[in-house]
């Protein structure tokens, strides 16, 4: 049996919401979901709080949780160099994710900065994790596709995945930022990609329509990715998808999907369905 790795996105679930989420309903959220068994939890983000003003009280969502009895990892979100140092000085954190696009429209539109630009600050950050003991997840945004009119092809996959992996990352998460990707361009790329770069574990951050998340995820599977970003219930997603039903893939359905194809994931679905019906409720009232 396969061992799935999944990674439930809370932060992304959360960080579109209008309203400020109290600190300790987060606190609470999270905590249901660290006793689930999900490898990583991508809790929060050091970014601007103008950017992003619902993250802003992430170190102390942090300095609140009890990790004595779960086994995920946390993954903070950081922008740019700062928010580096800032989430390295906290041990509990294992894991900086950094969004790198390969569309310079969206760069520019997420973290103000050309691609060139980016790649400096990239190198920055995975000089920042090495000296603090932590790994840098680097996100390919618009790994599937563009709406911008920048131009994408597979190819330019390739090359940026060729320049991350030389510089020094191994984690590489191909982001499906608007939800455009198909089940051909995922198999595609995951089957060409993680042969070629042995060393390089390749992850999906895919956006979906409720009808679409079970080709998406079915066509990663078989080409070969084992890492799957996703969030209770598809909350949250790129508020940049024209279309508003396209959503975080949703956890539960990717669960019933691999289950159906026995692999392993490792998670205790009583606390899963707890961890559901917490959602439910945060969700209900904070949307």
């Amino acid at each position: 049996m396969k061992q799935v790795k999944i990674i439930e996105c809370p932060r992304d679930a959360m960080q579109g919401i209008k309203g400020f989420i109290p600190t300790e309903r987060k606190v609470a959220y999270l905590q249901s979901l660290l006793r689930v068994g999900f490898d990583t939890i991508d809790f929060g983000s050091f970014v601007s709080p103008k950017a992003i003003p619902q993250m802003q009280d992430t170190a102390e969502v942090l300095a609140q949780l009890d990790l004595s009895a779960t086994t995920s990892k946390l993954l903070a979100i950081i922008a740019n160099t700062k928010g580096a140092e800032i989430a390295s000085v906290h041990p509990e954190i294992q894991y900086l994710g950094y969004p790198f696009s390969i569309s310079e429209n969206f760069q520019m539109r997420n973290t103000h900065k050309t691609i060139a630009e980016s790649i400096v600050t990239l190198q920055e950050i995975l000089n920042i994790a090495v000296k603090s003991n932590k790994e840098v997840v680097a996100y390919l945004s618009m790994g599937f596709g563009n709406p911008y009119g920048d131009p994408w092809n597979v190819e330019i996959v390739g090359e940026w995945t060729e320049k991350l992996a030389a510089m020094g990352v191994t984690i590489l998460s191909l982001s499906d930022t608007i939800g455009s990707s198909t089940p051909e361009v995922i198999d595609y790329l995951f089957s060409n990609l993680i042969p070629k770069y042995p060393d390089v574990e390749f992850g999906a951050h895919l956006h979906t329509t409720p009808n679409k998340w079970h080709e998406k995820t079915d066509a990663a599977y078989k080409a070969g990715c084992m890492r799957f970003d996703g969030a209770i219930q598809g909350f949250g997603g790129c508020p940049m998808a024209k279309d508003e039903l396209t959503g975080n893939m949703p956890t539960e359905k990717m669960l019933s999907y691999f289950t159906a194809e026995k692999a392993l994931t490792n998670l205790n679905s009583l606390s899963f369905e707890s961890a559901y019906n917490e959602a439910t409720k945060l969700f209900g009232e904070f949307h």
